[in-house]
């Protein structure tokens, strides 16, 4: 009798839960997103600092490592890691974000480095470990903001944070051009005020127009779909100046 034939294994575990990464799950936009694609039947590794409130959820398709992205051997333990595990990436999702609100003139040279290395290095580093598990039909997706959109309305205070989240839109259309034929696509979404515990830190008692939630609803269906639109664009995503 003759046999039907059989999909290949890894196939089939491909195909039916992709692998998502996600940066900054500690809380806000990011552990939101963890638990969207989670339910979802996604397997995602969420990296974080502090992975408390994540391990926390206790969910079958989350794992989370402790990862600070400005530190060569924790980015070892996350390419070692799906290495061992899945072979292959998704969807990427730069979601991790560090913000510091003072004076220009108080600014200082350690300020802007600690800004950049998160918003910045830890974007081109990470994504730089995780290149050779990318394949066609993978979606980088970067989280910037409108403060680094030229022609924006900028905030005073902001000159670290709102510089950093500008040069990581050019290096996110870079990346999109150097990897078009590998069929990666990369993209960035231009958030407005979104109500998170970093902007109550930084702005006390300003009340924004979206909650985490919502914007995590926002980026789970666009970076699931709008590689089938977009490469190399940004999107402002924002109902409001900025």
């Amino acid at each position: 009798m003759s046999r039907l034939p059989t999909l290949n294994t890894s196939f089939q575990k491909r195909h039916q839960m992709k692998n998502i990464i996600i940066t900054g799950t500690s809380r806000g936009i990011g552990f939101e997103l963890a638990q969207m694609f989670a339910n979802n039947n996604y397997n995602v590794l969420a990296l974080s600092r502090n992975t408390n409130s994540i391990t926390a959820l206790q969910h079958k398709n989350i794992t989370a490592i402790a990862t600070d992205l400005s530190v060569k051997t924790d980015l070892e333990k996350v390419r070692d890691y799906v290495s061992s595990n899945w072979k292959q990436v998704d969807i990427i999702i730069h979601n991790a974000g560090m913000l510091v609100n003072k004076p220009f003139t108080e600014l200082t040279s350690e300020d802007y480095l600690k800004v950049y290395q998160v918003n910045v290095f830890g974007v081109a580093e990470l994504t730089s470990a995780m290149i050779p598990f990318l394949s066609k039909g993978s979606h980088v997706v970067t989280i910037s903001s409108m403060g680094g959109i030229q022609g924006s309305l900028k905030f005073p205070g902001l000159a670290a944070y709102s510089s950093s989240k500008g040069a990581v839109i050019t290096l996110s259309e870079l990346l999109a051009e150097e990897y078009k034929e590998q069929g990666i696509s990369f993209n960035v979404l231009a958030l407005g005020a979104v109500q998170t515990e970093m902007l109550e830190e930084a702005f006390a008692g300003y009340q924004a127009p979206t909650s985490a939630k919502e914007m995590a609803s926002y980026i789970f269906d666009f970076s699931l779909t709008g590689n089938r639109f977009y490469n190399g664009k940004v999107l402002q995503v924002s109902s409001t100046n900025p």
